[in-house]
């Protein structure tokens, strides 16, 4: 163990804790909160507060014994469960928060000094009052973190002190009756919480010395909970000691009352001085250490990671603490400073609470010894973010822009630790419910939504398969493109993590990659359509580029013969390199009687291709030859139906050649010659009259351009093409 981690449970976590909880709030407003509010009111406030508190203090005790925690406190443990974006921006967050909550504590200091001694309560005083008190703790930090951590029981024994000089002392001031609510003319309730919220955000002083910590798994639920406890009984005890012994309208204009009620007034002095001038000091030892450790992890500068001595003191850091918390002595405003704290605890602690909530959800390797119910993280999330909305509703958008702003620039940054992800558990566990749910229903006659195995090749076109595999597949659909490596020895495999391709050519199109090894290019086809995918979402569609040359291939016609035993949808395209897919603006599906699975789905396609980039401004035209002399209007009217109810705006083109009976091959020659992309039909035929199809459908693509042949599964409805029956 480290020298470094020598304090304990009482030491390290509740007396910095408990220091900041009892601090400027309690002595210097929580006599005017209750005036404004009135007892009921008052203690409404300290119970939300504390709602928030103690749901955030149970969160990050939990995650705290799941994980090893190091330096760093809430950031660290944000940011080795939810990744460096979230970790990285919460943290700075609670950094800059902690940095002006040492101005809020040295200007109540001020207020108190100056009012004690007569030295003035004007703006500039408190300024200066306030920048001599942070120079004096920034040195004692600087001499040595374990002497300043001492100092701090003298002060707790301070406090106590007075807080008995107070419950013990005498009034002038006693109301004839209690005010239990608000009165006319008081202070709005939400900017009363504002003020008051800071109070109840000093258990993170504890927990921002996580590194320095013999055993923090242990010392911060204990240290903190116990500190959050304490404080929430002494706010509400003074609360109601205060109420029955001061009338409202001197509680709300006399910040000094405490000291004036007192057994003995220099006792509450004293307490006041120790209790603002701890806190000041805990932010000043807390505050550098988030730098220090979002430094180390390469978030903001490596110079702030930089520490001295053998327990590496962030020196560098705590100068930047210093200019911030005078940045806020600056304010001047004991008021303006709370309510900016309070915007930036609330972000904060909405995120550790999700962060729990999370975690505890998702993550099947989340394990803490201190197990609390999930739900207290989720109610504290919604807690934090709902008070935020409240107290402000545009400073609440202005800390998410502000958080959401140093996310992004977080993961652009791509830094990388060797941590968990909750996201990745978060991602996983949706999907697998929602694969339950998938494969709990019957999939009966649904939308076609296509989940398709690819088999692309590796020539210089395609990239043109890739990009119609992925718009054939539309907004919701899944492409998983298979590169398949021929090796006729294939004795070893490649193992899992080499079959995933990384590649831009696939990300950018939205397209999952896999390599496999083969000593058989059909028998591997046949392999994967027979064996990939899982319950809920398994591939229903082949697609892969026309076999121009296997017309005689025995292997190439099992293959074919085997995916159509297996039901799935096939797709051939036949690319025309010279004209490819043309201008994107014209699509012919052709249909006749046989095409009634065909025809569904080729106009599934068309719906699909006219929702993508490319072809969006495109003309589809179905065309349908008529072979018996029906009406044309009988067959206009019918396939107009068919057409609409399947939602594609389509124009309708009946050919006539009953007289002239020319081959179907012929007309689609004569009629496509110029189209930019043909969808055509594959007619149910007998495997052996496969090879006589090929080179029929071969000599028809020397006539057109880039054409795709669809084969329909037994899934799809049948349309009813058979118009001989309604011939007039």
């Amino acid at each position: 163990m480290s020298v470094g981690k020598k304090f304990g449970t009482f030491a390290g976590v509740f007396t910095p804790s408990i220091l900041t909880i009892l601090g400027v709030i309690l002595y210097m407003r929580l006599g005017w909160v209750v005036g404004n509010a009135g007892l009921v009111g008052a203690i409404g406030i300290i119970i939300i507060a504390h709602v928030i508190a103690v749901t955030t203090g149970l969160s990050v005790s939990s995650i705290a014994t799941d994980k090893k925690i190091g330096a760093g406190g809430i950031y660290y443990v944000l940011s080795r469960s939810m990744g460096i974006p979230i970790g990285g921006s919460i943290g700075i967050a609670i950094y800059v928060g902690t940095a002006f909550s040492i101005a809020l504590y040295l200007i109540g200091f001020a207020e108190s000094f100056n009012g004690y001694f007569g030295f003035g309560l004007a703006i500039n005083n408190l300024r200066l009052t306030g920048t001599i008190a942070l120079v004096l703790l920034t040195a004692l930090a600087l001499i040595s973190t374990s002497t300043a951590l001492k100092t701090q029981f003298f002060i707790l024994a301070a406090i106590v002190i007075s807080l008995l000089a107070i419950f013990f002392g005498t009034s002038d001031f006693k109301p004839e009756t209690v005010t239990m609510f608000s009165t006319e003319g008081a202070v709005p309730l939400e900017v009363v919480f504002a003020v008051f919220f800071p109070a109840v955000t000093g258990f993170t002083a504890g927990i921002a010395m996580s590194g320095d910590l013999k055993d923090p798994k242990k010392s911060i639920p204990v240290g903190t909970l116990l500190a959050i406890s304490v404080g929430l009984l002494i706010y509400i005890g003074l609360a109601i000691f205060i109420a029955y012994s001061v009338n409202s309208e001197v509680l709300k204009t006399d910040s000094n009352i405490l000291m004036k009620i007192a057994l003995f007034a220099p006792a509450v002095v004293a307490g006041i001085w120790g209790a603002t001038l701890s806190s000041a000091l805990g932010g000043i030892l807390g505050g550098p250490r988030i730098l220090q450790a979002m430094s180390i992890d390469k978030i903001t500068p490596k110079i702030f990671g930089k520490g001295r001595g053998e327990n590496n003191e962030p020196v560098n850091a705590l100068f930047i603490v210093f200019i911030i918390a005078e940045a806020g002595i600056l304010i001047g405003e004991l008021d303006v400073i709370a309510r900016v704290v309070s915007m930036f605890y609330l972000t904060a602690y909405g995120f550790i609470n999700i962060s729990y909530f999370l975690e505890s959800w998702a993550n099947p390797d989340f394990q803490p010894t201190f197990k609390i119910k999930r739900w207290i993280g989720l109610l504290g999330f919604l807690a934090s973010f709902g008070v935020m909305f409240k107290l402000d509703m545009l400073a609440m958008f202005g800390a998410l822009a502000l958080v959401g702003s140093l996310y992004f620039w977080l993961q652009r940054k791509e830094v990388k630790l060797q941590s968990n992800d909750v996201w990745r558990s978060v991602w996983e566990n949706v999907v697998n419910k929602g694969l339950k749910r998938i494969d709990a229903e019957e999939d009966k006659n649904s939308n076609w939504n296509p989940n398709i195995i690819l088999f692309s090749g590796a020539s210089e076109h395609q990239h043109f398969l890739l990009e119609l595999g992925k718009t054939v597949s539309g907004r919701t659909g899944i492409v998983t493109n298979f590169k398949l490596i021929l090796d006729k020895e294939n004795n070893k495999p490649l193992r899992k993590t080499e079959q995933i391709i990384r590649d831009d050519t696939f990300s950018n199109l939205g397209i999952f990659a896999r390599q496999i090894k083969v000593d058989n290019i059909y028998k591997g086809i046949t392999n994967i359509a027979s064996t990939y995918g899982f319950s809920g979402v398994e591939p229903n569609t082949i697609m892969m580029g026309w076999p121009k040359g296997l017309e005689n291939s025995v292997e190439y016609s099992k293959m074919t013969e085997t995916l159509l035993l297996l039901d799935y949808n096939l797709l051939y395209l036949d690319f025309d390199r010279k004209t490819k897919f043309g201008n994107y603006k014209t699509v012919d599906l052709w249909w006749r009687e046989t095409d009634s699975k065909n025809a569904e789905m080729m106009l599934n396609i068309a719906r699909f291709i006219i929702a993508s980039h490319k072809w969006n401004n495109t003309s589809i035209r179905v065309l349908f030859v008529n072979n018996n002399n029906v009406d044309k209007t009988v067959i206009h009217s019918k396939i107009y139906k068919l057409v609409e109810d399947l939602r594609v705006n389509v124009k309708i083109k009946i050919i006539n050649n009953a007289v002239e009976q020319k081959p179907f091959y012929n007309l689609i020659g004569e009629y496509s010659a110029t189209t930019d992309l043909t969808l055509l039909g594959i007619p149910n035929y007998k495997i052996e009259k496969q090879a006589e199809f090929i080179v029929k459908t071969n000599h028809l693509f020397e006539a057109i351009g880039s054409t795709l042949l669809v084969k329909a599964a037994n899934n799809f409805n049948v349309l009813d093409l058979d118009f001989i029956k309604t011939k007039v």
